[in-house]
C-alpha cells in the first residue's frame, strides 16, 4: 500500500480523504492533542483496520470524535446534565467523556463495553473531516501500538507508511499530549486519564470528581478508557526519568563511561548546568513541555541507547505529562 500525505488546506484532497472514510478506509488526521487514525465509528470492518494497522489489542477501546452537539444522540444515551456544563466550558477541546453508548456504535469501538468515549476535537481540520465524512470518527493515536504518540504528519509516516492510505498534514499539534478522559457513566465522575484539562479545572465546573484512577492491567479485560492498559508512549530505547539536572548528569556520565550513547532531555533552565553533554532543551512551563516532549522522544531514540528525561514541574498539567512519561519508561 502507498501512503499519501495531503495538505489540510487543499479542499480537493480533503474531499478525497472524506471519500476514503465513506468507503470504509482509514485516514490519519491532526487534532489539537496528537494525530489520530480515523474510521467510520458505525462500520465494524473499517474500525478493524485501525487495530490491524496499529497492532493494537482489541480489548483497548477507541475514542469517538464528533463535530457538533447534534451528533451526540447517535453516540450516547442517558447523558447527565453535568456533561453539558463541561461542554459549555471545555468543548471543543482536549476533554474526552465516557458515557453510556447508543447501540449504533459498533462493538469494536468500545471493546464490547456498554460505554463509549466521546470527544469534540478543537482542530479545524479534524472538524472538517468529520463534517465532510458525514459520520463520527473512531480514532486512537496514529502510531504503532505502544510507540510514542505522533504530533506531526512525519511522525505518522514514520510509523504507518505502507499500512494506511492517507495522512492529512495539519502541522504540529498545539497541545501535544492526549486528552483528559472523564468517566461520567457511573454515580460519581472519575478521571481515568489526566490531560490538559486538569482535575482542578473540572472540579470548578461540576464539583465532586475523583482524581485519576489506577490503571487496569489485566490482559484480555477491557478498560473503559484508552491509555489505561499496557505500555504506552514509549521510545524504542530505554527511558529513565529524573527530577533534577544533577541526577541526569550523573546517569549520562555513567552511560558515557560504559560506552553507551545517551541523550538528556532537559528543562531549559537546567541546560547551562549540563555543558559538554548531549542535551535537548525543552520548555520549563507545562504547556510548552507537553507540546514538545513526544517529538523530542522520537528525535532522541534515533541516536541514543539511553534517554534521560528531566520531569516537568508537577503543578497544573505537569502531572499529566508525568503520567505519560512514567508509562513510557515502564
Amino acid at each position: 500500500m502507498t501512503t499519501e500525505i495531503i495538505n489540510s488546506n487543499d479542499k480537493k484532497s480533503m474531499q478525497r480523504a472524506a471519500e476514503l472514510i465513506k468507503d470504509g478506509q482509514i485516514v490519519a488526521f491532526p487534532t489539537e492533542t496528537v494525530y489520530g487514525l480515523a474510521a467510520n465509528a458505525y462500520d465494524e470492518s473499517a474500525v478493524s483496520k485501525i487495530f490491524e494497522a496499529k497492532g493494537r489489542p482489541s480489548d483497548n477501546p477507541l475514542i469517538v470524535h464528533i463535530e457538533n452537539i447534534g451528533m451526540l444522540d447517535d453516540i450516547a444515551v442517558g447523558v447527565p446534565d453535568d456533561f453539558y456544563m463541561l461542554y459549555e466550558k471545555f468543548m471543543p477541546g482536549p476533554l474526552t467523556v465516557i458515557l453510556h453508548k447508543n447501540t449504533k456504535i459498533c462493538k469494536a469501538v468500545t471493546a464490547g463495553l456498554d460505554t463509549v468515549a466521546v470527544r469534540f476535537p478543537r482542530h479545524r481540520t479534524a472538524a472538517e473531516l468529520i463534517k465532510k465524512s458525514g459520520c463520527p470518527l473512531a480514532a486512537p493515536s496514529a502510531n504503532l501500538s505502544e510507540h510514542v504518540s505522533p504530533t506531526t504528519a512525519s511522525h505518522v509516516f514514520d510509523d504507518l507508511n505502507g499500512r494506511i492510505p492517507m495522512i492529512i498534514d495539519g502541522g504540529e499539534c498545539s497541545v501535544g499530549i492526549e486528552s483528559t478522559v472523564l468517566d461520567m457513566s457511573g454515580d460519581n465522575p472519575v478521571i481515568l486519564r489526566p490531560g490538559a484539562i486538569t482535575y482542578d479545572m473540572i472540579r470548578k465546573v461540576i464539583g465532586g470528581v475523583s482524581e485519576p484512577k489506577k490503571d487496569c492491567k489485566a490482559v484480555g479485560f477491557p478498560a473503559k478508557s484508552p491509555g489505561m492498559k499496557y505500555r504506552h508512549y514509549s521510545p524504542r530505547v530505554k527511558l529513565t526519568l529524573v527530577k533534577a539536572a544533577d541526577a541526569a548528569a550523573a546517569l549520562y556520565d555513567d552511560a558515557y563511561n560504559e560506552g553507551k550513547r545517551a541523550v538528556i532531555i532537559s528543562r531549559a533552565s537546567s541546560v547551562a548546568s549540563l555543558g559538554g553533554r548531549n542535551v535537548f532543551s525543552i520548555p520549563d512551563d507545562p504547556k510548552g513541555y507537553a507540546k514538545k516532549i513526544y517529538a523530542l522522544l522520537r528525535l532522541a531514540e534515533e541516536t541514543a541507547d539511553l534517554i534521560i528525561c528531566e520531569e516537568p514541574d508537577s503543578s497544573g498539567a505537569g502531572n499529566s505529562i508525568i503520567n505519560r512519561l512514567q508509562k513510557a519508561a515502564h
